[in-house]
């Protein structure tokens, strides 16, 4: 992952190839200010809690359901999903090769 002066570049497969070495299922590949970009891929079954900040996913790779509060949403790559802040959402079934973007943004809220 390459970084200029004004301009940072994320590689997402490279990204993708630290995963497995990390801890934890995620990787932040970017901050700056309120906003935190994110590389996740649960390993087996996603234990997210709500967070403080506003959140975006953009999936990456693979395909399976999210459930959003009581409400439940196949996805495959290329879809997008915006979560407020506060709010209980957690991936319920995916593939192996599953991979999302995740975007927090905003000022944290209690």
């Amino acid at each position: 992952m390459a970084q200029t002066k004004n301009v940072n570049f994320i590689d997402e497969s490279e990204a993708a190839a630290l995963l497995p070495s990390l801890p934890e299922p995620f990787a932040v590949l970017f901050e700056r200010g309120d906003v935190s970009v994110e590389l996740f891929s649960p390993r087996g079954v996603d234990t997210q809690t709500p967070h403080a900040q506003d959140e975006i996913y953009i999936i990456s790779s693979g395909r399976g359901t999210f459930c959003l509060e009581d409400e439940f949403f196949d996805f495959e790559q290329g879809d997008f999903f915006f979560v407020p802040a506060g709010v209980e959402h957690r991936f319920i079934e995916s593939s192996d090769d599953f991979r999302t973007w995740v975007i927090f943004f905003g000022a944290p809220r209690d």
